[in-house]
């Protein structure tokens, strides 16, 4: 642990530079967002379905990028373990493989299995804000993007700095964090590094994670560049997590990524992602059953736009991407894809918006997949929008879908890709800024979507393509700002499953989804200088008993030093976000941080 007397003695160092300014509270900035469109426009102006947590706004009251993403009921966490140790993301009651993760617009899925999709790679200091996608995002993304699109973002720092984090809580928690920046005007850099550790709310399910990044900004008559590189080692206890069985896992990730600008129009990406996962069914007995994958990921694209019109935009781009992985009980595999797009996008702000784009992704023996996609929106008056959609997406099997083997469960060679359109119309409300509110109603039609199924609890599981399911649901929201400083949300998720498709079998992943979900939080600056927020998240899924949980977090936000408390669980409540997999009950984390130094720009 980062000793007190020490970070005291680097804030009175800095005594004399400029002071933090104290964290704002709002309902909704005009932000600018940069996913599910083809480039950067104020959120207002999407005709999709987005969210926004502003991660580094909200540092002093969350503690990982979990704590944000529960603030949306369409978006269902379904953890093994706190503190992100492995987590599926479903969005709208799409699977967890067909999530797609990216980290500043490069992809972070991984083919072996999509349980690795949330191993960020990066510490939360790295992130500036989640942008989430919900609805299907092949045109723009290609595969997995049939639910939706979650996409981490860093940002040039704001501010040359030393930031450093230390706390204890329960369970035997003890995390350390610290980030560094340098704010220069041709270049700037920001190190982070974080490690979080826990003997373990019950036995064998304790953990640690240890997180390094590096993020690069550069800018010269090129244009504008982003270097990143990042390396996450994350050892934990599985207790219940594969069964009824004392197993221990550790997964390790590199990623390295360029972005760079060519002109005004034209950008180049390359992305590296590797990633190693070794599973032991006895954590006792290693020899019984044990598993090693070494997955490697390599991504290219060139984006290109041109501007015919005064409020239309032809955007164009190709990709390319190649996969493969190394496995004792997967074997040897490896594919490669390359996809072409293309996009109208025509807009007049606060009027109108039209957007009108292909994808065609080439895999295997020149198999095609095109992911059509059109959407519109139009002011009916300056307070209220209207917007609509059709899409389509795919997603191609993991290693894990096609290869995998044990005694209770059973992959497929012969799968399909999973196809789904997805069908959607909104409206969005904003009365002075004060009071916002959406809803919309949407429907997703999945052929040949993928699951594991059985026909009794004597049978192993067997991943097998389904022919038709259909997923319909809405999604209703408000957001007030009571006072200045102080905002209340409310946000309530309905989806219905069509489950004829089953035929009597046993689903696994598929029919896990919440009927009703619903959110109510707060967030507010208090006098004295006290940040706080509060959720409260009813959950109820299909089959299943209801379950509530609360939590609470607090942080003094003024000055160099900001002691924070956070209680998860406030009401001790038992549940399982995955079946057979208890979650912890009450906890408590107190901890400091410290603004060491600081230098605005």
């Amino acid at each position: 642990m980062v000793p007190v007397l020490l970070l005291a003695a680097l804030a009175g160092a800095a005594a004399s530079e400029s002071q933090p300014n104290e964290p704002e509270v709002q309902v909704r900035r005009d932000t600018i967002v940069v996913t599910g469109t083809y480039e950067p426009l104020p959120l207002e102006e999407s005709d999709r379905s987005l969210r926004v947590f502003p991660v580094r706004r909200l540092s002093l009251v969350a503690n990982t990028f979990a704590d944000l993403l529960k603030l949306d009921p369409s978006l269902d966490l379904r953890q093994r373990a706190p503190n992100t140790v492995q987590s599926d993301l479903s969005i709208r009651g799409a699977g967890f493989g067909q999530t797609l993760v990216l980290l500043n617009g490069l992809r972070l899925n991984d083919v072996q299995s999509g349980h690795h999709n949330l191993d960020l790679p990066v510490p939360l200091e790295s992130i500036d804000r989640i942008e989430v996608l919900k609805g299907t995002g092949s045109t723009l993304y290609g595969s997995d993007a049939i639910g939706g699109v979650v996409n981490f973002l860093t940002n040039r720092p704001r501010a040359t700095e030393l930031r450093l984090r230390t706390a204890v809580g329960n369970f035997g928690v003890n995390q350390q964090r610290a980030a560094v920046a340098w704010a220069g005007t041709a270049m700037s850099e920001e190190l982070a590094v974080s490690r979080d550790f826990s003997t373990g709310f019950i036995p064998n399910r304790d953990y640690r994670n240890l997180s390094l990044a590096s993020t690069t900004h550069l800018s010269s008559r090129l244009g504008a560049s982003e270097i990143a590189l990042a390396h996450n080692d994350r050892p934990f206890g599985a207790e219940q997590f594969y069964g009824n069985f004392n197993s221990w896992e550790r997964t390790r990730g590199w990623f390295a990524s360029l972005r760079q600008g060519l002109g005004r129009r034209t950008e180049a990406s390359l992305g590296y992602r590797r990633h190693t996962d070794l599973f032991v069914l006895y954590r006792d007995r290693p020899q019984v059953f044990t598993n090693r994958h070494a997955v490697e990921s390599y991504q290219v694209a060139l984006r290109r736009f041109e501007q015919p019109g005064t409020n239309w935009k032809w955007h164009y781009g190709v990709e390319g991407y190649r996969d493969s992985i190394v496995s004792n009980n997967l074997g040897r595999h490896e594919r490669a894809r390359g996809a072409v797009y293309t996009a109208l996008d025509a807009r007049a702000l606060k009027r109108f918006s039209f957007n009108a784009g292909v994808r065609d992704e080439i895999h295997g023996s020149f198999e095609h997949e095109w992911s059509p996609a059109l959407s519109a929106g139009a002011w009916l008056s300056p307070a209220l929008k209207l917007r609509g959609g059709v899409s389509r997406a795919f997603r191609l099997p993991t290693y894990t879908d096609l290869y995998y083997h044990d005694p209770a469960n059973l992959g497929s060679p012969d799968l399909r890709p999973e196809r789904a359109w997805n069908y959607e119309a909104g409206a969005d409300w904003n009365w002075r800024g004060r009071v916002r509110g959406d809803v919309a109603v949407f429907q997703r039609r999945e052929r040949d979507g993928i699951d594991y199924v059985r026909r009794s609890l004597n049978e192993i599981w067997r991943a097998t393509n389904f022919q038709r399911l259909r997923f319909t649901g809405v999604e209703v929201s408000t957001s007030v700002a009571v006072a200045r400083n102080q905002a209340i949300e409310l946000h309530y998720t309905h989806l219905s499953g069509a489950q004829e498709a089953l035929s009597g079998l046993l689903s696994k992943y598929a029919f896990n989804y919440p009927v009703h979900a619903g959110v109510a939080s707060w967030q507010g600056l208090l006098p004295g200088g006290i940040l706080a927020r509060a959720r409260a998240g009813a959950l109820q899924r299909l089959a299943r008993e209801p379950y509530a949980v609360v939590d609470l977090y607090a942080a003094w936000s003024r000055g160099r030093f900001h002691p924070f408390v956070q209680v998860t669980n406030v009401t001790d409540t038992f549940y399982q976000e995955v079946l057979g997999v208890d979650m912890p009950g009450r906890a408590a984390m107190v901890g400091i941080e410290v603004t060491a130094f600081q230098r605005r720009k």
